[in-house]
């Protein structure tokens, strides 16, 4: 049976502070991940996942985003004329990975305001929304699941990740009503409680699956601090009202918009890559023998 779950919508109009000044002239999401911008594993995901229409919403600054996924004629008959046929194969297969639609939005009003955005493209359906700085490099097996879930269910889906100790007052927690194995019943959201007050150790991570009830809700939510409209408290509407489910991950992945957690996805997917890897553990174990450190 097919998936009715077919657009995915990425967020990618922020202004991307934590890189400055790497990300003064350029997108965050153009930052490269060993060989490719962080943007381009996100699509990547979602087309593993069966998506192939793909909305990503953009600002003013960011036509390199644009650009990346559109086809530049000079450059491949720049490639075709010097015989270089494996980079051209490579620059065509970026822009044929899905059917790609851009909306950029001119004032920053938040995560809640830009899913809002996809309203009229995505229509009736259920639809995935994934953030760009959080990369899920499992061949779409996450997003897959998630899928699953609300087509059986018919509500919402969000990733959750477990989270020891204290740290959970970092992030947007969910509670549960009930647990199956890696599927909970959420009942509520919070943002950044005190550790104490943690409804659970679940923290939500960067993917979604929403039913086309979160546009109701999202005409509903009040801008919050700075005017924005903040897309947690739309979610929190869906909790009784047809209901949101979370789908427990083993692994996080990585926050590529933390410049610690950025680095560490290059070095480990590099180390992943058939071609590099030998090549990065010869170097990492060298850099750390002269440095000491083993």
């Amino acid at each position: 049976m097919n998936s009715k779950v077919r657009t995915a919508v990425i967020p990618a109009a922020g202004l991307g502070t934590r890189f400055l000044p790497a990300t003064k002239a350029q997108a965050k999401e153009m930052l490269t991940v060993v060989d490719r911008p962080s943007i381009q594993w996100v699509v990547e995901e979602a087309v593993a996942a069966g998506i192939d229409d793909i909305l990503i919403i953009t600002s003013p600054s960011k036509k390199g985003v644009e650009d990346h996924f559109d086809r530049i004629a000079e450059l491949e008959q720049l490639l075709e004329e010097k015989g270089k046929h494996d980079q051209l194969a490579e620059v065509r297969r970026i822009t044929d990975l899905a059917t790609f639609h851009f909306t950029r939005q001119g004032t920053p009003l938040g995560l809640g305001h830009a899913v809002g955005m996809a309203a009229r493209h995505v229509g009736d359906k259920p639809f995935a929304v994934l953030l760009p700085d959080e990369l899920m490099p499992d061949g779409g097996a996450t997003l897959r699941r998630m899928i699953d879930v609300t087509e059986t269910t018919g509500e919402s889906c969000i990733s959750l990740y477990e989270v020891d100790g204290p740290d959970i007052s970092n992030y947007g927690v969910a509670g549960y009503s009930e647990r199956d194995g890696d599927l909970v019943t959420i009942d509520q959201l919070v943002e950044k409680p005190a550790y104490e007050d943690a409804p659970s150790n679940l923290k939500v991570t960067g993917r979604y699956i929403f039913t086309p009830d979160i546009f109701a809700k999202l005409d509903k939510t009040e801008p919050g601090r700075g005017g924005e409209i903040q897309l947690t408290d739309a979610m929190a509407m869906l909790i009784g009202d047809p209901g949101m489910r979370g789908l427990v991950i083993k692994e996080a992945g990585y926050d590529a918009g933390q410049k610690l957690d950025w680095l560490r996805a290059n070095i480990e997917l590099s180390l992943d890559d058939p071609e590099l890897g030998a090549g990065v553990a010869e170097m990492i174990t060298s850099i750390a023998r002269t440095r000491g450190l083993t």
